[in-house]
């Protein structure tokens, strides 16, 4: 117990070395949240228009582009477009690091996200799009207030859990020089050369946060599925 008492301390108190902890867990949730931002607005924008081909033929040239960069996104690693946005796309005009890592992984989630809406709004039953015609809708007013709201109601629980993956993803930060929540714990092993307390603490904040955004998405799949009774 003493022992463990000690390396405790040697890590985490002596020269305050928690703060790499607290500090790469404060980076860890400022990317996530601005990513999944971005997967929301462009992942929806693209899932409009993937389904609106698919539901009309039409916006064909914008499609063609929509498939491109989902095979591309979808077929490459996350760590490798981080580091084609941090060594190419952005060589000359350093946003910043963290804008950087923000738009790389929004880039990567919007794919995703493109893909979990297009298959929500598929699922609903076109006799939607026929009520809404009949309501004096056109097809896009019959998408924004008819179909994609319960499109949205039923991806929901599937968006949610997409945002959990894209927060442990974001855990690659660290190979373009972020002190993230993983980097932090990997500072700390380098001054201590123990391995064992700073990993652990790692994923012990990991596995908390899973375990929290977890139980807010099974809260919200047993409200959604007793909306429905």
């Amino acid at each position: 117990m003493a022992e463990f008492i000690d390396k405790f301390q040697l890590n985490f108190i002596e020269d305050k070395r928690y703060e790499f902890i607290f500090n790469g867990l404060k980076t860890t949730l400022i990317i996530t949240a601005f990513a999944v931002l971005i997967g929301i607005v462009l992942g929806f924008i693209i899932a409009m228009i993937r389904a609106t081909h698919d539901r009309t033929g039409k916006m064909k040239i914008l499609n063609a582009i929509c498939k491109v960069y989902l095979t591309v996104i979808r077929g490459t690693p996350a760590m490798v477009q981080l580091l084609i946005m941090y060594y190419v796309v952005f060589a000359v005009h350093d946003p910043g690091k963290m804008i950087t890592a923000i738009i790389a992984f929004g880039l990567n989630s919007a794919a995703y996200v493109a893909e979990i809406v297009r298959s929500g709004i598929m699922s609903i039953d076109q006799g939607q799009f026929e009520a809404g015609r009949s309501l004096g809708f056109n097809y896009h007013q019959t998408m924004l207030l008819i179909i994609l709201p319960q499109a949205f109601k039923n991806v929901l629980p599937a968006l949610a859990n997409e945002f959990i993956v894209l927060m442990k993803e974001t855990s690659i930060s660290g190979y373009i020089g972020i002190t993230d929540l993983t980097r932090g714990g990997d500072i700390i092993r380098s001054q201590t050369y123990e391995a064992l307390l700073p990993l652990l603490a790692v994923a012990a904040i990991y596995l908390i946060l899973v375990m929290f955004l977890s139980y807010l998405v099974g809260k919200l799949e047993r409200r959604l599925r007793s909306s429905e009774r």
